[in-house]
């Protein structure tokens, strides 16, 4: 199983993203963490298609775009074209989750679907055959700079054994509140992208993605043996 580090854009430097993203793909790091936000499906505005576009032509990283849209499916083309690689919609903010998730398979990108922390794994399930990723969020969406809720952790494991039962091949995301303290408790749970955004971009960029790289993979072999 491959665990990645996924930093976070929302928490970069805006006036320094070409250098940050260039200091990313120099540690090793293979993906980016997008989050779009519309101010209605979440308390919050975040960026949309001109700044992925913009920032496509700095980077070669994988392109892994969360929306925290309403209705996603009006948007998936544009986001598509704008340089996504991956992206993720949230179930509760689906009218037709199925039609949606058909709908980015088909314009030739991954496909993930993600849940808030008061919503369980079943409403999902009948979905877990056509995505290639499933982003359990740690926190409420909208918002950075929040506690990881840990309980969160058992719904992780929930979809880890459902994909071992059923022979489902989708990775297993994170958001929120992935620090030093609670990366292991996420990795032992089952996941194994781990997207972080301040513990990353806070401080000195280049020690801190050392730091947790390099914890990922003790954490990992130590899950592994």
């Amino acid at each position: 199983m491959k665990y990645l580090l996924c930093p976070s854009m929302l928490a970069a430097d805006f006036n320094r993203l070409g250098e940050q993203f260039r200091m990313l793909e120099a540690a090793g790091v293979k993906y980016l963490h997008i989050d779009v936000m519309d101010g209605d499906f979440v308390p919050n505005i975040s960026f949309g298609i001109p700044v992925i576009q913009s920032i496509r032509k700095e980077s070669n990283l994988f392109f892994d775009v969360h929306m925290m849209v309403r209705e996603p499916i009006r948007y998936l083309s544009k986001i598509v074209g704008s340089g996504a690689d991956s992206i993720t919609v949230h179930v509760e903010a689906c009218e037709d989750p199925v039609m949606t998730l058909r709908k980015i398979r088909e314009l030739g990108v991954q496909a993930g679907i993600s849940i808030k922390p008061a919503t369980p794994v079943a409403v999902i399930e009948p979905l877990l055959d056509l995505v290639d990723m499933v982003l359990v969020m740690t926190v409420e969406p909208g918002m950075g700079g929040q506690k990881y809720m840990y309980d969160c952790g058992d719904k992780v494991a929930e979809l880890k054994t459902l994909a071992k039962e059923k022979g489902y091949l989708f990775d297993i995301q994170v958001d929120g509140g992935i620090k030093e303290d609670t990366i292991r408790s996420a990795m032992t749970s089952g996941a194994n992208l781990l997207v972080a955004g301040s513990a990353v971009f806070e401080g000195n960029l280049e020690e801190n993605l050392k730091h947790y790289s390099a914890l990922i993979e003790e954490i990992a072999k130590e899950l592994e043996a």
